[in-house]
Formats: structure tokens, sequence, C-alpha cells
């Protein structure tokens, strides 16, 4: 097993309380990266409680958390390994109320043998849910040596949002809440700070000087699924946008933090958010696939949205001028997660007509998003032989040149241990998420109509004008190199 590094994991031990224990989300992401976490070193020591609606016995609990694991674990389940994680597995049914919850937690901290510890409460619930789980919580006392992991969305308006996040402080402290949005604990997410802040190349060409538009872009091949319900009350402007796109924008908009640590990124994070423009319905393209409505659960005359793409502004001295367009969707032709820069094209060229410069676009740089993280920045050259005709070039990097691929956490592993550190850098604060919730009102209150988009399609055609005179970096003309072919 590799040596864990130093300062990655908490200090103390842990006991976890994950409510809606034997749901999706724990069944494939939640449980298999508590299993990685404890099992490789990464906490000092670990007691799971498993809460949920089902009545069952902490040995039916272990047998779903084994089957969970073999199904969805990234890496191979040892049996001694398994044996010890289970031992440290419990369970209570929601039903046996909260004297039952803090008997286990009790007897979880008691096995640590009186060292200090701390506790973790994920809650893996539905929106409706979540409220009546804190109640719990504090009914059950767990409030001290607590932090609480949220899951999104975050409410569906303002008032919803302030209405929630004033539930939440009447028995947790703002420290204490960890807002999780998975993508920005993916490594190539993170890895958007080291590549502006570390590198004298970039840093001093990221502003509206130098760069002409940003896209961010999050096209997905997937159907909702069991999603349906909550689809319905939600779409994917609140589920993907605001929770998701729009704290991407604040890592690749921010102004440098005074130091890398929580405090500072999260107030840099919060003055991106601060001088986002309000969202004008004329700016979004909604759409919704076809056959969407005849989904069971889906009213015949829905108009929830499966598709969105917007145009925004931020309004700073960095970003004056320079639209970010965004986009998601459901059922498109490619699952993929991009973010793309496009570079101002030189103010006067000096090549003939049939040179070729300009013809495939600006320079861009562009971001992977995906697990294995890579980037790619294009531009023009000359193509060898008689005379000056340019062909665009790039220069690629992907994780997999580097070796250490296998160092890779999932998103929640990564954000798992952050919480039990108490490092809020990839979470979304209250004034945050009130801040997106109050720029995308003129949205949510007027918004235009559904546009219908085939399946295995890129949304509808009035795209193409939402972001002309650019186009989309989606569909790629080349595709990614594979570093493992020669000559690729």
């Amino acid at each position: 097993m590799a040596k864990v590094p130093s300062g990655v994991g908490p200090k103390y031990p842990h006991v976890v309380v994950l409510v809606g224990a034997s749901g999706d989300l724990a069944r494939r992401k939640l449980l298999p990266g508590l299993f990685h976490l404890a099992s490789s070193g990464f906490i000092p020591g670990c007691r799971v409680v498993g809460v949920s609606l089902e009545d069952m016995t902490a040995d039916a609990f272990r047998a779903l958390v084994h089957e969970a694991l073999l199904e969805f674990a990234a890496r191979k389940v040892a049996d001694d390994a398994w044996n010890s994680f289970a031992a440290t597995l419990d369970y209570v049914p929601l039903a046996a109320g909260p004297d039952a919850l803090k008997a286990a937690v009790d007897r979880a901290e008691k096995s640590f043998n009186g060292a200090e510890c701390r506790r973790l409460h994920h809650l893996s619930v539905p929106p409706d849910a979540a409220l009546s789980a804190v109640k719990l919580l504090g009914q059950a006392g767990l409030i001290e040596r607590a932090r609480i992991i949220m899951e999104k969305p975050f409410g569906v308006d303002l008032r919803s949002a302030v209405s929630l996040n004033a539930s939440l402080h009447e028995v947790f402290s703002e420290d204490q809440i960890f807002r999780i949005d998975h993508f920005l604990g993916k490594e190539p997410a993170q890895n958007i700070l080291a590549f502006r802040f570390a590198n004298g190349l970039f840093e001093p060409i990221w502003n509206r000087n130098f760069i002409d538009h940003v896209q961010i872009d999050v096209p997905e091949t997937l159907d909702l699924g069991r999603r349906v319900k909550f689809y319905e009350s939600t779409g994917a402007y609140r589920d993907m946008v605001v929770t998701h796109l729009f704290q991407i924008l604040a890592f690749t908009a921010m102004e440098p933090p005074t130091a890398l640590e929580p405090r500072s990124i999260s107030e840099e994070k919060n003055k991106v958010f601060r001088s986002l423009l309000p969202i004008r319905p004329a700016d979004v393209v909604r759409g919704q696939y076809t056959g969407y409505r005849a989904e069971e659960g889906v009213d015949e005359e829905s108009d929830t949205e499966t598709f969105i793409a917007l145009k925004c502004s931020i309004d700073n001295w960095r970003w004056a001028g320079v639209p970010f367009y965004l986009r998601t969707g459901k059922r498109m032709a490619e699952g993929q997660r991009i973010i793309s820069i496009a570079f101002r094209e030189p103010p006067r060229s000096m090549f003939p007509p049939d040179s070729g410069v300009g013809a495939q676009g600006p320079d861009h740089l562009t971001f992977d998003l995906a697990d294995a993280s890579k980037m790619s920045l294009s531009f023009y050259g000359k193509r060898p032989g008689p005379g000056m005709r340019l062909d665009k070039l790039s220069l690629q990097f992907a994780m997999h040149d580097t070796g250490h691929l296998g160092d890779v956490l999932e998103a929640y592993e990564r954000l798992i241990l952050d919480a039990m550190r108490g490092d809020h850098t990839l979470f979304t604060t209250a004034e945050g998420i009130e801040r997106l919730w109050e720029v995308s009102a003129p949205l949510l209150e007027a918004p235009l109509p559904v546009r219908p988009y085939a399946q295995g399609s890129w949304g509808p055609n009035s795209i193409h004008q939402l972001i002309a005179p650019h186009t989309w970096r989606l569909p790629f003309e080349r595709a990614w190199r594979d570093p493992n072919v020669a000559g690729a």
C-alpha cells in the first residue's frame, strides 16, 4: 500500500453518520469512497453508522455495503480489507429515533479507546428530507465536534435558499456546514488553480485584453433514470448550472487569493458571484429532448428543461466585455466536461488570404474535466514545404503522462477528506449560493419556452445564434491524441 502523504487526511478518528445509507449515491460513491479512505490509511480511524428508511439489521447493512463495493468500487476489494471495514459498520433505522442513533454513535466513539475523535454527518437524501435529517441530528445531541455535508440542490430559488440556510443555522454554525459539489472535487478542476497561479506564462494574459470568450460545456448522454420526479421540479438550470457550472466559472474567473487557504479562496469565488450580472432570459436557450414528456412521471405538457445554454457576464475590471457561455443537457451527442478559453486574434494579419490563418478559429486553451485530466493549447503553425500555408497545431498534456494517475482520488473521496479536515476550499458558502439564486431570478421568474431537440444531438438549433459570431468548441474537430499510440 502506497504511503499516504502527511497533511492529506484528518488528525482525528471520525464517526461518519451516513443518512440515506441504502440509497443510490451511497452505494455508488460514498460507501466505496469511505472504504478506500479507511483501508488505505487516509483516516486514522473510522466508524460508519448507516441511517435510512430501510428496516434492517447491522448485518444486513454490512451485506448491502459488501454488494455495493463489489459492484461499484474502482479498486479491488481484498478480503482482509473488507473484514476490517465490515467491523466498523453499524446501522440504525430512521424509525428507531434519535436515542437509538445517539447510542450507536456513542458505541462507535468508545471503540476508539478514549482517543479524541470527530463526527461527520453526510446527508445523502432528497432535498425535502434534508431538514428533517438535520432535526434528527440535533435531537440526538450530535452537533458538538461535528461537521455536516449537504448534497445539492441548495434551494430552488433565492427565497428557499435563504430559508434553508436559516434553518440549518439554527442547528449548525456556517463553519460546520459543507455544501458539496463533486465537480470541484475532481483533480482537473483543482488543477485550474495550479495552472493559473503557479505559471508566469498564463496569469498575465488571463484577462479581457487577451481572452475573447470562455466556454464551459458539460453535455451528457445520460437519461434521467430514477430522477424523473426530482428533475420535473428542478430542471437543468437548477440541477447543473447553479451548483456545478457556476462553481467552475468561479475557479476560472477568480482573482488570485491572498493565500492558498479556504477563507481566501472562498472570498475570491464570492467576489466573482457578486460581479455576475443578472441572467437575462433573452441570453438563454432552454431545451427539452424529444420523448421526455412520454417518460413515466412527466407531465404531458411539461415545460421542464433537460437542456440549458446561456451567456453570462462578469462586471469587473478583469472580465468586462468577455462573454462566458455555459451549456449542459441530457441525452446529448457526447458526454464531455470542458472549459475552453478562446484567445483574441492578432489585430492585423500579414499573411496572404489563402494562407489558412484564422480559417480554423482562434487559439484555444482547453481543459478536459474528466477524471483523467487533460489540457490542450491550440495555435497556428507553418505547414512544411514551399509557400506560407498554416495549419492548426496543438500541445497536449494528459495525466497519463505523469505516471501519477493511480494517485488520483475520486471526487467524493477528496471532498470527504476535506470536510473531515475542515477545509472549505472546494465547498460553497451560504453567501455564494444565495447570490447565485439572486442573479438567477430574472430567468426563473420569466423563462422562455423550451425548444425541442433530438436525442443524440447537441441541443436546439438556436444555440448557434446565442454564441454567434463565435462557434461552440464541442463537438471537437480533432480528437484528443492518445499518448499510448506512437505518432499520435
